[in-house]
């Protein structure tokens, strides 16, 4: 497995984040959750526009093996959804950590703070 990007926040329900400019945050999932999937085939992202709480389910990735729900790392509105993935899901699989699924326009930037550093996350699924 590949290291976890030091600049990236973790979330224990394995989805990343990257702060960008003005509280936007884009979000992905983990190399190890990929490796855990397996070779994803669908994903089923959130609406533009939509609100999401702290830990809402919004999304889903399917696999070969299994679907596994994804979970908002903090709360925000979707302003922005990766459509490439629509119809190449497998970038996931390919580069998890340089494929984003969905941006959030987060309400509270305090909340990053409640997320894992890279190192903590290691220790999480280690």
């Amino acid at each position: 497995m590949s290291q976890n990007p030091e600049e990236l926040k973790y979330a224990v329900t394995h989805e990343w984040v990257k702060l960008e400019a003005d509280n936007v945050i884009k979000v992905g999932i983990t190399d190890f959750a990929q490796e855990e999937l397996g070779d994803l085939v669908y994903i089923e992202l959130p609406e533009v526009g939509r609100q999401l709480a702290i830990e809402e389910q919004c999304a889903v990735v399917e696999s070969v093996k299994t679907a596994s729900d994804l979970f908002s790392p903090v709360a925000g509105e979707v302003i922005a959804i990766n459509e490439s993935l629509a119809d190449a899901p497998e970038q996931v699989n390919e580069d998890a950590f340089n494929t984003w699924l969905f941006s959030l326009r987060i309400n509270n930037a305090d909340e990053l703070d409640r997320l894992l550093d890279a190192e903590a996350y290691e220790e999480a699924i280690s």
